[in-house]
């Protein structure tokens, strides 16, 4: 069995008794640099509009540390914004009511790939976040018995994309099952409900629903899953680089915070998103890896040129040609080649 599974089941049993590499394809020109004035502390806007998500702990980190507003002070309003989702993420990025935000690299390259002006910045994670699920006694034992069935992912995210993939795999049609586009929270429910038959689901959700509903894993694939990926919308990043490298520094710190401490870094995330501990140490220890390389590029290409063909296979963008075009277009590294956590207090 799977060791990430392996883990997940071990909890659920303790519950029952008490309850990476170079800049890649498509790197642009490098941003401009921060400002000596930024330096000094004149800031290029007066509000940073930022996510946080459950599904993201370095921005759970930077949230709870408090360190943009402790460098930012009073100059600089920090709004936080939580993101459910990727898809509600890249929302947020394209109406301008976020500056940064938290996707997976699918979801930002679909948005790319249908006239999004975004760039990922910062690589935050390699998660194993997405899985699928059945209600605890389902007769459902594997993906091949899902022709057919309900199944609940949100569009436009990870676990919708790792669902697509995995009926490829087991030959089912895509067009043989129904998919309920629900935000994860409501996939949940539903799974929990017995509204549908399966929930392609994202951590920490998942894993709350093995230990607390008793739901159970029934594929579950890493290889499947695409990084977690730091946006920026063009516009902020050609007038906020200042800002950006900020954000961006903070998002390095946070990474050596998570991995120095991770017992503070399962709390934070057990509060924020209202879950047991146990819970919050599965999420962080066996499926979060935060030790790669922050630079966006050829890593993550490899990734998402396996996931391109299915967005325009299921009708998610027009053409191949778009989502090429996307992948050229999609990182400024030059942040995360820059970053210095030491330079945040």
């Amino acid at each position: 069995m799977n060791k990430k599974l392996i883990g997940i089941a071990a909890i659920a049993a303790a519950a029952a008794l008490l309850l990476s590499g170079c800049a890649g394809e498509g790197t642009v020109a490098a941003a401009p640099k921060p400002t000596a004035a930024a330096k000094v502390g004149s800031w290029s806007a007066p509000v940073l509009n930022i996510d946080f998500a459950t599904y993201n702990p370095l921005s759970l980190i930077i949230k709870d540390q408090g360190w943009l507003e402790s460098e930012l002070g009073s100059k600089v309003k920090v709004n936080w914004v939580q993101s459910a989702g990727s898809s509600a993420a890249n929302l947020a990025l394209r109406s301008g009511a976020i500056d940064v935000g938290s996707t997976a690299g699918s979801a930002a390259l679909l948005a790319r790939s249908n006239g999004a002006p975004i760039k990922a910045i910062d690589v935050f994670s390699q998660p194993d976040w997405s899985a699928i699920l059945v209600p605890k006694g389902s007769a459902i034992k594997s993906v091949a018995d899902l022709k057919g069935k309900t199944i609940a992912a949100a569009k436009g995210t990870d676990p919708y994309f790792f669902l697509l993939q995995s009926l490829a795999k087991f030959k089912v049609p895509a067009d043989s099952v129904t998919i309920e586009n629900l935000a994860h929270a409501d996939g949940k429910s539903a799974l929990e409900s017995g509204n549908v038959a399966a929930w392609s689901g994202l951590d920490p959700l998942l894993s709350s629903s093995v230990v607390t509903a008793g739901s159970k894993v029934i594929y579950d694939n890493p290889s499947f899953n695409s990084y977690g990926f730091v946006d920026a919308t063009e516009s902020f990043l050609a007038k906020s680089p200042d800002l950006a490298q900020l954000v961006v520094n903070a998002y390095e710190k946070a990474r050596a915070f998570a991995e120095k401490n991770p017992a503070a870094t399962e709390k934070i995330l057990a509060t924020a998103a209202g879950i047991d501990p146990s819970i919050a140490a599965n999420v962080i220890e066996k499926r979060t890896k935060f030790a790669i390389n922050p630079v966006p590029g050829a890593t993550q290409t490899a990734v998402l040129k396996v996931i391109g063909p299915i967005f325009v296979q299921s009708g998610d963008v027009a053409s191949q040609g778009d989502i090429d075009s996307a992948l050229k277009s999609l990182y400024e590294p030059s942040f995360a080649k820059r970053a210095d956590p030491s330079a945040i207090k």
